[in-house]
C-alpha cells in the first residue's frame, strides 16, 4: 500500500527537501516498493577535475530512498548507505532506481541503482533504512 496517491503528492511532499531540491533532483515515478529520480548535470555539480562529485551522486540516492521508504512507511529514514561508484558519467542527466529488497518491521534494505542517459552504470549504493515508530 502506498503512502502517496501520485507522484504529484510525493513531489509536493519533498518539496521541502531544500537540499535535494537546490540539486535539480526531480521525482519522475512511484510505485509499491520503488521509486525513480533523476538530475540534470550542471557546473554546480562538478568537481575541480571536471567530474561529478560524489556528494551530488549521492544525494540523488538519498532522496530516491527516501522517496520509495517513506511511500511504504512513513515515517523511514537513512540508518546506513554504502556506495559504490563505477563510472563518471557521459551523458547530460542522472537516472537512479530504488528498489525495495527487504520490508521488515523496523528496517528496510534498498538497492539504488544510478545510471546516465546513455545507460551506462554510474554508482550502486545499499541503503538500510529504520522506520521510526508513529504514536
Amino acid at each position: 500500500m502506498s503512502i502517496f496517491k501520485n507522484v504529484e503528492e510525493a513531489r509536493n511532499y519533498f518539496k521541502n527537501d531544500r537540499y535535494a531540491a537546490m540539486s535539480g533532483i526531480v521525482i519522475d515515478a512511484l510505485g509499491d516498493g520503488w521509486s525513480e529520480c533523476s538530475m540534470v548535470i550542471t557546473d554546480t555539480h562538478r568537481n575541480a577535475m571536471g567530474g561529478v562529485m560524489g556528494g551530488a551522486i549521492f544525494t540523488l540516492a538519498d532522496l530516491t530512498f527516501s522517496v520509495a521508504a517513506n511511500n511504504a512507511h512513513m515515517p523511514t529514514v537513512a540508518q546506513q548507505m554504502s556506495s559504490s561508484f563505477l563510472s563518471m558519467p557521459k551523458g547530460i542527466k542522472l537516472i537512479a532506481r530504488a528498489k525495495c529488497r527487504k520490508d521488515g518491521r523496523t528496517t528496510c534494505v534498498y538497492n539504488i541503482d544510478i545510471t546516465d542517459d546513455t545507460g551506462r552504470d554510474i554508482a550502486q549504493i545499499i541503503a538500510t533504512g529504520y522506520k521510526l515508530s508513529q504514536k
